[in-house]
């Protein structure tokens, strides 16, 4: 299994939102950029919430 990247998951976000946005993107493909929009998302949630709870974990020694 590879490594999380946060930051390249975030830059293909923003890549993804401007092909859906634009006007000669075709119906079928903003479908897949959804659709790989909300697997980022939740992958970047579930990092962040991975790094908010080790923090917390350093907070408690």
């Amino acid at each position: 299994m590879e490594k999380f990247d946060y930051k390249e998951a975030i830059a293909e976000l923003e890549r993804t939102a401007a092909a859906a946005e634009d006007p000669s993107t075709g119906i079928d493909d903003i479908d897949k950029y959804l659709k790989r929009s909300k697997e980022l998302i939740s992958a970047c949630r579930a990092y962040l919430r991975s790094a908010r709870d080790k923090a917390e974990l350093l907070d408690e020694i």
